[in-house]
């Protein structure tokens, strides 16, 4: 595979990939090989995956090896990966159109910073920008996770937020009272993204970022936590469920998004078998999010 840019620094311009009609299953199964090849911020619109890549050396022929890839990893003989140029100022300006502040629940509110937006009375208002790290209001994914952790998290509690994006969970769990809250992602990217949200939102002395990968070994070292928000795939989910238990204080609580309709059944029997509790299911469109009580000891 031709070599990418590997600075962490934001480059001038991305190479944007885009695979169009695909089913929400079909999605699930690219977005870890995109990922692999260097994507950023994976994200489905109407059918199609759109995600951006630091400029490759030769990009005709990373466009050819990368699509070769793909089908390869996901038996999939008709995906078609089109490509073009993207300014990285020019990109972020695009998010903007049709984008404004949107009501999670009676006491959270999420808003872009161009918009003059005020929360109601008991209220938190939580500022995010769309940029290159996945995470907005915009996304069922994103809504299904606040909506749930608005229910389950209790003041003081210590949380881990695995693949946080934009950190728009961390944040929004800190601004309802979370005491510390370790916010995760592989992604240099989107970590940096999601320090300069804390920056913004206020609350860097209750989040944390680390660049790391959320692996059983990575999991064990970082002590007992109150509850676990994981907005990842279905297929990066169900292996550290086991570690998500022996992560959780007894009576802790994991929510899990990023499961499809049809993988809700597979996600569900796994957690039960680790005596996972099933509290409630958010539904929305063909995403679902489980919210989960550990129960006794692990």
């Amino acid at each position: 595979m031709d070599a990418s840019a590997s600075s962490d620094t934001t480059p001038e311009r991305w190479l944007a990939l885009s695979v169009d009609g695909i089913s929400p299953m079909e999605s699930e199964l690219l977005v870890d090989p995109l990922l692999g090849l260097g994507a950023r911020s994976v994200q489905e619109v109407e059918g199609r995956l759109i995600t951006y890549v630091a400029p490759p050396v030769d990009p005709e022929a990373f466009v050819k090896r990368a699509q070769d890839v793909l089908r390869k990893a996901t038996g999939l003989d008709h995906v078609t990966l089109t490509w073009g140029w993207q300014e990285h100022q020019d990109w972020s300006v695009l998010w903007r159109q049709g984008l404004g502040p949107i009501t999670i629940t009676d006491r959270l509110v999420v808003t872009p910073s161009w918009c003059d937006a005020e929360a109601p009375e008991g209220a938190v208002l939580v500022t995010i920008d769309p940029g290159m790290a996945f995470g907005t209001a915009e996304h069922e994914t994103t809504r299904g996770a606040l909506r749930l952790m608005d229910r389950a998290l209790s003041p003081g509690e210590r949380l881990l937020d695995a693949g946080c994006g934009s950190a728009i969970l961390a944040i929004s769990a800190a601004l309802l009272g979370a005491h510390r809250v370790l916010a995760v992602d592989m992604d240099p990217y989107a970590c940096e993204a999601a320090r300069e949200n804390t920056i913004v939102n206020g609350v860097t002395n209750s989040v944390s970022v680390e660049q790391a990968e959320v692996t059983p070994v990575w999991l064990r070292g970082r002590g007992l936590f109150d509850g676990i928000l994981a907005n990842i795939q279905t297929a990066v989910l169900v292996p550290l469920l086991e570690s998500f238990a022996g992560a959780l204080k007894s009576g802790g609580w994991l929510i899990l998004s990023g499961i499809t309709e049809e993988e809700w059944g597979h996600v569900s029997r796994a957690a039960a078998l680790l005596e996972f509790r099933l509290e409630d299911v958010d539904n929305e469109g063909e995403w679902r999010t489980g919210w989960f009580r550990r129960l006794g000891a692990f």
